[in-house]
């Protein structure tokens, strides 16, 4: 069993990795994730509405669309600062707040619906954050998450580096979150109504190497999994990461579009 203080030491190395590279440049291309996750979510004008891990905004300003009175939340600033800077620049509303997906400062049934694309499911203790996203819903409200899935490309991309960097132990893989069986575990009888939908988000890049470029270049896991390593290893990994795209490329144009494949997910608060 992994204990509290291992979990927070966890927490903080994750803070440092979401803190690193340039999250917004991966985040700004899978926008459209959130708009159709907001859109399935079928929000109400006027409804309270919380993005929890918000990132740089993406779900909370799909949200904002909707006229929601929005709060997003996310424990890493910077990324925040660019989401802040992203509402104002389209005149929307979102009020950001530094917060924990494990220890969020709102009261219980506070929201209308809560939101999350591909954030919490990266909190190393699944049950309290679970615990946490029921919490602050108001009986009868709306639960909208966005997960990858273990099976589709961006699972396959986790297990790719963890073979050169291993992932801590005793933390359970963030993508089990894209399972109906590990939701049905973290939410039972608390919610009514699941639904699970797989999707597809299609990546496109020039080339296989363009692909391992970017993601080097500016999402934090893989970032620091080069870093953690020498020059031989890293190129084997670079290699790898080459060789994953171009496995999954479903293009026949001489250029990658790599489908990765989501859980939309639906619920309501018991």
């Amino acid at each position: 069993m992994t204990t509290s203080l291992a979990l927070d030491g966890i927490k903080a190395k994750q803070q440092k990795t979401w803190a690193s590279g340039d999250y917004g440049a991966v985040a700004a291309l899978i926008h459209p994730i959130s708009e159709a996750t907001v859109q399935a979510a079928d929000l109400s004008a006027g409804s309270r509405v919380l993005d929890v891990a918000t990132g740089t905004g993406n779900a909370a300003i799909a949200a904002a669309r909707c006229l929601c009175e929005v709060t997003a939340v996310d424990y890493v600033t910077d990324l925040m600062d660019r989401g802040r800077a992203r509402a104002e620049a389209e005149h929307l509303t979102v009020t950001f707040r530094e917060a924990d997906a494990e220890r969020l400062p709102c009261d219980d049934g506070e929201y209308d619906a809560v939101l999350s694309v591909v954030g919490v499911m990266f909190a190393p203790d699944q049950e309290r954050a679970a615990a946490e996203l029921l919490r602050v819903c108001r009986p009868g409200g709306t639960l909208a998450l966005a997960n990858w899935t273990p099976d589709g490309f961006i699972g396959h991309l986790f297990r790719t580096v963890g073979r050169h960097v291993p992932p801590p132990p005793g933390v359970r893989p963030p993508t089990e979150w894209g399972t109906e069986a590990r939701l049905r575990e973290l939410f039972g009888e608390r919610v009514t109504g699941l639904r699970f939908a797989r999707r597809n988000f299609v990546f496109r890049f020039a080339s296989a190497a363009q692909f391992a470029d970017y993601f080097r270049a500016n999402y934090g896991p893989t970032l620091k999994a080069f870093e953690a390593l020498d020059e031989h290893a890293a190129k084997l990994l670079y290699d790898d990461l080459v060789e994953l795209a171009d496995r999954h490329n479903a293009a026949t144009d001489g250029t990658v579009k790599i489908p990765a494949a989501y859980a939309e997910v639906l619920a309501y608060k018991a």
